[in-house]
């Protein structure tokens, strides 16, 4: 940043952290222990939308990254949603390859398309939670739709996972950033 963009207030964008979400893994077990909520085994990165060749050039790659265990689609507002499974059981296995995906986005130069990445979870109740990281602020937040409820969200069960995660994850303060992700493949 130069002077004259500290004088007029502009900033750069923050650098997305992606071995942040190495910290994935350890925020599950404080999940499942706490609260009862599995891993489902799937996660996303959704990143705005690229045409053309390029975007077949990324499918193919993130195939051959991940031997083909991916799905690509596209929601109603044009992001594109990259959808990667794995057991359930082997969270960190998850985490490597959307960590992999986003790397190989960022190095190919699509850094300021990612929007987010997130690892769904389960409970007994078959309540959903996803734990969104943000790339462009380097935080996490959960993300708890109601279930059964339409377009709803468990804000009590977001703000107990928020309290439960804070030694695990580096949570966003701002709720507002707490964006739904209505729709998200995974949830």
């Amino acid at each position: 940043m130069g002077f004259l963009d500290a004088i007029l207030g502009r900033s750069k964008p923050v650098r997305p952290d992606l071995d942040q979400l190495f910290a994935l893994p350890s925020a599950a077990v404080t999940l499942q222990a706490a609260v009862g909520f599995s891993p489902t085994g799937l996660g996303t990165v959704c990143f705005a939308s690229v045409e053309g060749g390029v975007f077949s050039r990324i499918q193919e790659e993130a195939r051959s990254l991940l031997d083909g265990s991916v799905e690509f689609s596209q929601d109603a507002y044009g992001y594109t949603w990259l959808l990667v499974r794995h057991d359930p059981e082997d969270v960190a296995g998850l985490v490597n390859d959307l960590h992999a995906v986003n790397t190989s986005l960022e190095e190919a130069g699509f850094g300021p398309q990612l929007l987010c990445s997130l690892v769904g979870f389960r409970d007994d109740r078959q309540r959903s939670l996803a734990l969104v990281y943000l790339y462009k602020r380097g935080t996490f937040y959960p993300f708890a739709p109601k279930h059964g409820g339409g377009e709803k969200r468990d804000n009590p069960l977001e703000l107990q996972v928020r309290a439960m995660l804070g030694d695990d994850l580096t949570i966003e303060q701002d709720l507002a950033r707490w964006f739904p992700v209505w729709g998200a493949p995974g949830l």
